[in-house]
């Protein structure tokens, strides 16, 4: 069996490559670099539309090749049982245009470049409203009508452009070894010993950690549904309170979670981003009304559907080990 990873050096894609090889998969991966520098670890800073290959935990390293999914796919792409599509711009903050042009474009583009092959689009549980309380939702319970960034616009866009054709994956929050994303951020909020999060700690949050988002990636290539959508989290929800101070734990932080209403973060928020776009400042605020919404209440996932259809047995949430990431 022969697979098609995107993003192969970015976060998520980096670890399905080595989950589809210990699974005994071919695996070719693609992304924007012109080439693998030696060496390559699963997590490259810039990741974003995809980037270089990771090696495999057997050692070996996939067969590598250029493609930035902004442009035409490279010629003689290779006959493939299965395309795990994870490479898409994942911060949430930049011009509207790009996230279009990579998350929804870009992933048009790779479906097309892959006729007769079963198609798994990663994509993010950003696309459920973000304006209310996301409570145990089932998959068709994602009636958005507007979104704060175009982050989970272009997303909800490219699932509507490929889902009659493939199987799309919604993950929450994923983090891990190799994450450049949540974990630092949360890291970067500490404060003169205190983590500033927003809400009250008590809302319950459905975290992905990215093996078991790579086991589900696996599944869907080779399991009995060509196409659908599933969440895809860890076993149980967690309350924000626990998971943050069980994380400060295991990375030997000496701070304690502090919390922000969401009331007055959210206005703090806009106002920062509207200061950083009339600066023209590339980099974001370190408050966002993603980031402010993103934990402020809960967001819980049903992966009844996944656990049915897919086969999808995920592991608990654990931090454990990530003094060492």
């Amino acid at each position: 069996m022969r697979m098609a990873v995107t993003g192969a050096s970015g976060f998520v894609g980096g670890a399905v490559c080595r989950a589809a090889t210990a699974a005994g998969w071919e695996v070719h991966a693609f992304g924007r670099r012109s080439h693998v520098p030696m060496g390559m670890t699963g997590a490259v800073p810039g990741g974003h539309r995809g980037a270089a290959v990771s090696p495999p935990s057997t050692g070996t390293v996939a067969p590598y090749r250029s493609w930035d999914i902004t442009g035409a796919p490279p010629d003689e792409l290779p006959e493939v049982d299965a395309v795990v599509h994870c490479a898409g711009s994942v911060t949430d903050w930049g011009p509207a245009r790009e996230f279009f042009e990579v998350n929804a474009r870009g992933t048009l583009r790779v479906l097309r470049a892959f006729p007769g092959a079963r198609f798994v689009h990663v994509s993010t549980a950003s696309v459920y409203d973000p304006f209310r309380p996301t409570v145990m939702a089932r998959e068709d319970e994602c009636r958005a009508a507007r979104h704060v960034n175009a982050y989970g616009a272009s997303k909800a866009l490219a699932e509507r452009l490929v889902r009659d054709s493939a199987v799309v994956l919604r993950p929450h929050a994923v983090y891990g070894p190799g994450d450049r994303t949540l974990l630092p951020r949360l890291l970067g909020a500490v404060r003169g010993g205190r983590l500033w999060a927003v809400g009250d700690g008590h809302q319950r949050i459905s975290l992905t950690s990215v093996e078991n988002l790579a086991q589900a990636c696996v599944l869907a290539a080779a399991g009995p549904v060509a196409a659908g959508v599933f969440n895809v989290t860890d076993a149980e929800p967690v309350v924000l309170d626990d998971a943050l101070r069980w994380f400060l734990r295991e990375r030997g932080v000496p701070a304690r979670p502090a919390y922000l209403p969401a009331a007055v973060a959210r206005p703090l928020a806009a106002a920062a981003e509207t200061a950083f776009r009339v600066l023209g400042r590339p980099d974001p605020p370190r408050l966002t009304r993603y980031a402010a919404g993103h934990l402020a209440v809960e967001r819980t996932l049903d992966i009844t559907a996944a656990r049915e259809r897919l086969g999808y047995r995920p592991s608990p949430t654990s931090f454990r080990g990530a003094a060492h990431w």
